[in-house]
């Protein structure tokens, strides 16, 4: 049987995991546990052939890995783990590549959760649940901002005291980048291009979403900034926004400013645009049939879309094919249309038809032959985090 690698994701209240064989790229088992630590938190399986949900009413992190190992060695599964493979959202200036864990490291990533105050706390407990249970194979960080490590200080710097920077890190550091770099690989592959000769716009487009310039490889820009809520318009949050508003609204409402924190990351975006969901099917379905805030909200959304990714080209020397990623960008065919449309400048027509079949997993070009190129790429950010490990342990 092949050596697999455990690749785990942790949340606040959630454990997400897939066993993956990194040479074939084979997901042999994955799952999420969900709900962590109320009544209703529950195990869901699934592998090829079958879904399966357990109960862990009132399971911890450390319960429902507990399970997942029970369930590795019934299936016989459990000592094909020849490593195990985190995903680590900050890693400030401290890493700008995946690194295998230890005790110096750990120590670093917990020095950069005051920059991800709600990820990176999870995802160190994930990495000491994981240790626990799997205490002779190797561990690998697999960092969201490392990608971005190799923007230039005019891209990174915000206009700002450099004394913030100097003593406290305030930058822009960008995230997404595990899925940014694998897409960018992806796609110099579907247009025969070597990726160290090619000038891209990836845009992953989900509940959170981010654009990036990636020249031969390297990240030179990115929408998120400091934290994830600058950027784009995303489910709930409302990407950028007039710092003045903060105070005006902290004023007017009556509210703290962590108050108006928890509004513009969740209550904002799409949902708070809609006043009726956070979920591009269901708005479009509801713009469809004539809802007004469904049809704001996505108009919206896709025009500050195509004005991220046409301020992006600026970074680059040339633009080379547009790269559409994540759950949205890979399904939601009007989207990627309304898009392309504000981006006729740069010389983009959609192909109705070729748009059209590009959902469920379907990549390829969605473009008219006489246009500049854009084209559908699935992202696999475990896979891309498997191999790192791999690679990484030998």
């Amino acid at each position: 049987m092949q050596d697999s690698v455990l690749v785990i994701n942790c949340g606040s209240s959630s454990l997400k995991f897939s066993l993956i064989h990194p040479a074939s790229g084979e997901a042999v088992l994955s799952g999420l546990a969900e709900k962590l630590g109320h009544a209703d938190a529950s195990l869901t399986l699934r592998d090829a052939t079958a879904k399966s949900v357990l109960s862990l009413a009132g399971g911890s992190h450390e319960a429902a890995m507990r399970v997942l190992v029970e369930v590795l060695q019934q299936r016989d599964l459990a000592h094909t783990v020849t490593a195990v493979g985190h995903r680590v959202v900050h890693g400030g200036e401290a890493f700008s590549a995946s690194t295998r864990l230890d005790d110096t490291v750990l120590a670093a990533i917990a020095a950069c959760s005051r920059l991800a105050p709600l990820h990176n706390p999870a995802n160190l407990l994930g990495i000491r649940v994981a240790k626990e249970c799997f205490p002779t194979v190797p561990h690998v960080a697999v960092f969201d901002t490392a990608f971005h490590q190799t923007m230039p200080e005019h891209a990174y710097l915000y206009a700002v005291p450099m004394a913030l920077y100097r003593d406290h890190g305030v930058r822009r550091y960008g995230f997404h980048g595990t899925s940014h770099r694998f897409v960018a690989a992806e796609a110099a592959q579907l247009l025969g291009r070597d990726l160290g000769q090619t000038a891209l716009i990836t845009a992953h487009l989900g509940n959170g979403a981010s654009v990036a310039a990636v020249l031969n490889g390297h990240s030179l820009d990115t929408s998120m900034g400091l934290t994830p809520l600058e950027g784009l318009v995303m489910g709930t949050r409302s990407g950028d926004v007039d710092p003045g508003l903060l105070q005006f609204i902290a004023d007017t409402e009556n509210k703290t400013l962590a108050q108006v924190t928890d509004l513009l990351n969740k209550q904002s975006g799409l949902l708070g645009l809609s006043e009726l969901s956070n979920d591009c099917r269901e708005l479009q379905t509801a713009a469809d049939a004539g809802h007004t805030g469904a049809r704001v909200a996505l108009a919206v959304f896709c025009y500050r879309l195509a004005r991220h990714i046409a301020a992006l080209t600026v970074a680059l020397p040339r633009l080379d094919a547009l790269v559409f990623t994540g759950g949205i960008g890979e399904n939601a065919v009007k989207i990627r249309a309304t898009v392309l449309g504000h981006l006729a400048v740069l010389g983009f027509t959609v192909d109705d038809t070729a748009n059209a079949k590009c959902v469920g997993g379907q990549a390829g070009v969605i473009t008219a032959s006489t246009s500049r190129t854009a084209l559908v790429v699935n992202t696999n950010e475990e896979l891309l985090i498997a191999r790192d490990t791999a690679a990484l342990v030998g």
